[in-house]
């Protein structure tokens, strides 16, 4: 598992073979770069340019504070992080409307796959889901065709009522219920653990 690495110590920050370490006046501490996802640097460190070429490689992202611990700026690697570079590609896929009607299918597709897994499961598992699944199934079908992204939201909002339809069914030996979607507030228990579980249920 990843983790952010924290740098107090002042010194020079260096690689060896698939490690780095910093090199202070308390002797050398080393880190192995596949365990590192971020660096922030708090301490007066010197790097070079061939180290910040293999933090491009290893997608590690550094920042930077000053004396006061003041932000000072970030490195990200241009590929996988640079925020500027992805607004610019996202930018190019919303101005294309093929491009961003292709996009908004795969989401929703990935969305209805998801769906239909989870209830797949408790229909083998002897729930009475099959109803929702054909009428998901159904809704599923149209979304090649769909014309707009506008109608592949509904296409969805759709498919997503098939889908919470089910859960009395899924949910009729406990004490939950769900009496409909409803989101900020959640109405009750089951509205809250879906919206974060779905980190808002778009």
């Amino acid at each position: 598992m990843q983790k952010t690495l924290y740098l107090f110590a002042s010194g020079r920050l260096q690689r060896k073979d698939n490690t780095v370490y910093i090199e202070a006046e308390e002797g050398r501490k080393y880190f192995p770069v596949e365990s590192i996802r971020d660096i922030y640097v708090f301490g007066e460190v010197d790097l070079n340019k061939k180290l910040i070429e293999f933090f491009e490689e290893k997608e590690i992202v550094v920042h930077f504070f000053g004396y006061y611990g003041n932000y000072v700026g970030t490195f990200y690697p241009r590929e996988h992080y640079n925020s500027g570079y992805m607004i610019l590609k996202q930018v190019e896929h919303y101005l294309d409307f093929q491009r961003r009607l292709d996009l908004a299918r795969r989401f929703v597709q990935g969305a209805v796959d998801n769906m239909t897994q989870v209830l797949r499961y408790y229909l083998n598992r002897g729930k009475e889901v099959q109803d929702n699944l054909y009428a998901i199934s159904s809704l599923e079908a149209g979304i090649p065709s769909a014309s707009s992204v506008e109608e592949l939201m509904a296409l969805e909002g759709n498919i997503r009522r098939h889908y919470y339809d089910s859960f009395n069914v899924i949910l009729a030996d406990t004490p939950f219920t769900l009496k409909g979607r409803s989101r900020r507030p959640p109405a009750d228990p089951l509205n809250a653990l879906i919206s974060l579980n779905s980190h808002g249920d778009l």
